[in-house]
């Protein structure tokens, strides 16, 4: 009974504080009025690209998109098309780069017709249109272009939203997580009503859960505000139709939001250790503020790095971020996503024990 009175005491405090209520749900808000408006990506080269481009019929003009590529520290390989629908296939799959079409005597007669056939969803592929409509356009000639991505704008978008969405997610989570728990926690503590409660008979262990347990399930309302408005705002931001949300299937759906669950009770568990072991809220905060550093760290490893193995289901937040890219992507890693849950609560569970420990250590609570 006691226990249930803690878990009450703080959904009593958090249902009652409006200020609380708007931290957990103005997140998503905020993401989808941003995204909504902003549609700017900025790519950065990080290294240099080789391309692998299928060529139909002559033309001087490659020798200046290779020095082009040259130039700026790339390279270009001409391959001769044989069967056109396979080289198209090559290009989809990313084993080819692009295929560009000359008309026949392009060179000798004005009004000439190029193609070019790549995939905007492939960086390499994007950046090498982008290479040879530039040096077609500073070629001298007048001609036409005609450019087709060999992929939909809506799997376009759904890479994106594989790539940022988790980062999104785990960062405002953190967040939603912090909020809530340093006050409840460490806030208590400095003012010195943790102690009251520690005077009683409560057992550390139900001190212990009723404060992670209510507080990770409120710190679910920041974390799904987020999500929701995170996942709507993204087709917004490709300017796309919601339909390409419903592209995944129930076990997607399912593995996503029990990663989503694994997570946030780590964080607050996490949280609330490092709270009970400050003496003060602004120590706790600067704290956590290092923790949030990191998580951010682990979580844009695993964005801007890709493929980085099954290995991640040992390591907290970044698993999470990882396999929900996967899920986002249509793949369906589900022991992986299992596993990565388990390891989650399995921390969780061993923070809760560290935290019973803390709170039965009078040189932590009381500063003897």
């Amino acid at each position: 009974m006691k226990f249930l009175a803690l878990v009450k005491k703080e959904f009593h405090r958090f249902f009652h504080d409006p200020r609380l209520i708007t931290t957990m749900l103005l997140p998503g808000l905020v993401i989808f009025l941003l995204y909504s408006v902003l549609g700017e990506a900025l790519n950065t080269k990080a290294e240099a690209r080789h391309y692998d481009v299928y060529l139909v019929g002559d033309s001087a003009v490659t020798r200046v998109i290779a020095q082009a590529a040259t130039a700026g520290g790339d390279s270009v390989e001409w391959r001769r098309l044989g069967d056109e629908e396979e080289a198209m296939d090559a290009v989809r799959e990313g084993k080819a780069t692009a295929v560009i079409k000359f008309s026949e005597n392009f060179d000798a007669a004005e009004g000439g017709k190029v193609e070019i056939f790549y995939d905007a969803s492939n960086e390499v592929s994007a950046a090498f249109y982008s290479l040879a409509t530039a040096a077609l356009n500073a070629y001298g000639m007048r001609f036409t272009v005609a450019a087709q991505s060999l992929t939909s704008a809506e799997t376009i978008g759904m890479q994106v939203l594989c790539s940022i969405l988790p980062l999104l997610i785990v960062t405002f989570v953190f967040s939603a997580c912090m909020s809530v728990t340093l006050e409840s926690v460490a806030g208590e503590k400095e003012r010195g009503t943790l102690a009251t409660v520690l005077v009683t008979s409560v057992k550390r262990s139900h001190v212990a859960l009723g404060k992670i347990f209510p507080l990770a399930c409120i710190s679910m309302l920041g974390a799904l505000s987020s999500f929701l408005g995170t996942a709507l705002s993204m087709p917004k931001l490709m300017g796309l139709s919601l339909n390409m949300l419903g592209a995944y299937g129930f076990w997607n759906y399912f593995l996503i939001l029990l990663l989503i669950l694994s997570v946030v009770p780590l964080i607050v568990s996490l949280i609330a250790v490092v709270s009970a072991y400050s003496k003060s809220v602004k120590e706790a905060s600067a704290y956590t503020g290092m923790l949030m550093i990191l998580s951010l760290i682990l979580s844009l490893v695993a964005t801007f790095v890709p493929k980085m193995g099954n290995w991640t289901v040992a390591i907290p937040v970044l698993n999470t971020v990882v396999f929900m890219q996967e899920l986002l992507a249509g793949a369906l890693p589900v022991w992986q996503s299992l596993v990565s849950a388990g390891v989650n609560l399995v921390l969780t569970a061993a923070l809760v024990f560290v935290m019973t420990k803390m709170l039965s250590d009078e040189r932590i609570m009381f500063g003897k």
